[in-house]
């Protein structure tokens, strides 16, 4: 639904993330959010345009949940959307008051949807209050790309996100549960943040991306190499790896669980969930007048029986 309203246009120009408010009435869905078993019995309600436009927010064109908000004329919108608008209806500049669509809530908790992730896989149809829910759970949701070293915009499922990293971004591809990787930085001591060309490995049927930065922990300079894994939180537990660093006649060595993509790398770095070398010791184990990094990370993946 589009609008030649510039009053609307202004407003879309300030985009708000809003999550739809809880309301005691909103249909729950079970545990098992992609449990299809009996929603998939039913057949797909077909629902007219006129009613999906009617459910549709005019100023964020955002599906409207309770409450929606309406003025005196019958103009809904969104509750998100209405301290926005200054307390007038973007339609006919009435004033807003407190009116609540009781009619359109209740035309609304009668339709069944379904989940928007349709042609990823998802077969699911569900409530129009539960739909939302579903979706940000939904198994069959996209992924996002894996890649740290920028704000890439990609989503996809895993086998389009492994040919986008190795096409677009030409991170390292190796095939194999081991690894023996050499991290290079001259002037290391001029860098407060940076991060190192992602390396995707191939092993077990899955994908798995090692990632090694430097960041600031409180005052400390410090470099962290973690695994995360392609795929989600269920299945990346089925798996391990570790990591060591050394030199000197010392070494480190971490293990862990790789963290499912769906978590970004910088939650991952910033939960303190790998291999945490401080930056003096990173030089230590690198050898020569600690003027240069050249540290040296081996491990291996396996999976739990």
């Amino acid at each position: 639904m589009s609008s030649g309203n510039s009053y609307y246009d202004d407003l879309r120009t300030k985009p708000e993330v809003i999550d739809p408010p809880e309301n005691d009435d909103i249909l729950d869905v079970g545990e098992h959010v992609n449990d299809t078993s009996e929603s998939a019995l039913k057949p797909n309600v077909a629902i007219s345009t006129n009613v999906r436009e009617l459910l549709e927010c005019p100023v964020c064109l955002n599906a409207m949940y309770p409450p929606i908000s309406q003025c005196s004329n019958g103009h809904t919108l969104c509750s998100g959307c209405k301290p926005r608008v200054h307390n007038r209806c973007p339609t006919c500049r009435h004033e807003l008051g407190n009116i609540r669509c009781l009619a359109l809530e209740k035309v609304a908790a009668s339709l069944e949807l379904p989940c928007k992730y349709q042609s990823f896989g998802c077969t699911g149809i569900y409530p129009y209050y539960s739909k939302l829910k579903h979706e940000s759970q939904c198994t069959y949701r996209p992924y996002n790309c894996p890649y740290a070293g920028s704000e890439c915009s990609v989503i996809g499922d895993i086998p389009c996100l492994v040919s986008h990293l190795k096409d677009d971004h030409k991170v390292d591809m190796h095939s194999g549960s081991t690894f023996n990787h050499r991290y290079v930085k001259s002037n290391p001591h001029e860098v407060e943040n940076a991060t190192w060309m992602l390396t995707v490995f191939s092993c077990f049927g899955q994908y798995f991306c090692l990632h090694f930065e430097a960041f600031q922990l409180g005052m400390a300079p410090v470099y962290i190499a973690f695994l995360r894994f392609m795929g989600d939180d269920n299945e990346a537990k089925n798996y391990s790896y570790s990591l060591e660093v050394g030199g000197n006649g010392r070494k480190m060595i971490w293990q862990g669980v790789p963290r499912s993509i769906r978590d970004s790398h910088r939650k991952v770095r910033d939960s303190f969930d790998g291999l945490i070398i401080q930056r003096n010791m990173a030089l230590f184990f690198s050898g020569g007048d600690r003027k240069e990094l050249k540290l040296r990370v081996t491990g291996r993946i396996w999976k739990e029986q």
